[in-house]
């Protein structure tokens, strides 16, 4: 049976999917992910040390275990996704998008020609080593890779119609801290909240998936109620922590404590 990217399991699913990022650079904790039933990861090239070496690695024990992979790159510019996508990644998210033409950009650098400027390597891992006939090779690069953009700005927020607009774009992400940051308004404001409802809209409107970053399990079920499709439930080092926090506070509270 063929695999699924991630666009087409996004399309296909009845319900919000869940996933987590990861910062350890470490294939242990994938393997803790997929057993305990998150639908994909994040591997957090922004804001962790993952290498591609990494990433790679961590891609191919990941999808070995029924997990899809996202990509967050480190920035916009684009010099990481022609590896990323030979490596057979599910889906990329570009951080820090602020207007049509970044978007635009990003995306043509993910589609083959026409539509794009991705290179062919059918010869990579996303060609299965040469054995993938090359209609398929070119039919799942642009039907079923998530091709979606970080927006976090109030700007991009102002412009997500336009933004939605850029052909071949299938995923968009809402950055909620860094907008807050970006427009100075917390998270309860009116304001803040009306843009989070511009963006769904906009979205929901297009038929493109509309993904959000959340704490808590149920931060993740409020958001699926407003209509994301895609979370990402904390990340594998928040849920270490917590998890040895609580061992640690159980302990020292407990009738045997110190």
């Amino acid at each position: 049976m063929a695999r699924l990217g991630f666009a087409r399991r996004l399309a296909s699913a009845d319900r919000c999917l869940v996933g987590t990022w990861v910062k350890i650079p470490a294939l242990e904790p994938i393997e803790i992910l997929a057993d305990a039933g998150f639908d994909y990861i994040v591997l957090d090239q922004e804001h962790a040390p993952l290498t591609f070496d990494f990433v790679y690695q961590a891609t191919v024990v990941a999808q070995g275990a029924g997990l899809s992979v996202v990509v967050r790159v480190p920035d916009r510019s684009g010099s990481h996704l022609q590896r990323l996508l030979d490596a057979g990644v599910d889906g990329i998210l570009v951080p820090r998008v602020t207007s049509v033409a970044e978007a635009d950009a990003a995306v043509r650098q993910m589609l083959f020609s026409p539509g794009g400027d991705r290179g062919m390597g059918i010869t990579s891992r996303a060609g299965r080593w040469g054995g993938l006939p090359r209609p398929e090779y070119l039919r799942f690069g642009d039907e079923e890779v998530m091709r979606a953009v970080q927006l976090e700005e109030r700007a991009a927020i102002e412009a997500v119609d336009d933004i939605l607009d850029v052909a071949g774009l299938n995923g968009v992400f809402l950055g909620l801290g860094d907008l807050q940051l970006s427009s100075g308004l917390p998270e309860p404001d009116p304001v803040l909240q009306k843009l989070v409802d511009r963006l769904l809209s906009a979205a929901h409107r297009r038929g493109v998936p509309a993904g959000t970053a959340v704490r808590s399990a149920a931060q993740a079920r409020a958001a699926a109620d407003r209509g994301y499709r895609f979370v990402m439930l904390s990340n594998d080092t928040s849920l270490l922590r917590g998890a040895a926090a609580a061992a640690v506070d159980a302990f020292k509270g407990g009738p045997n404590g110190v």
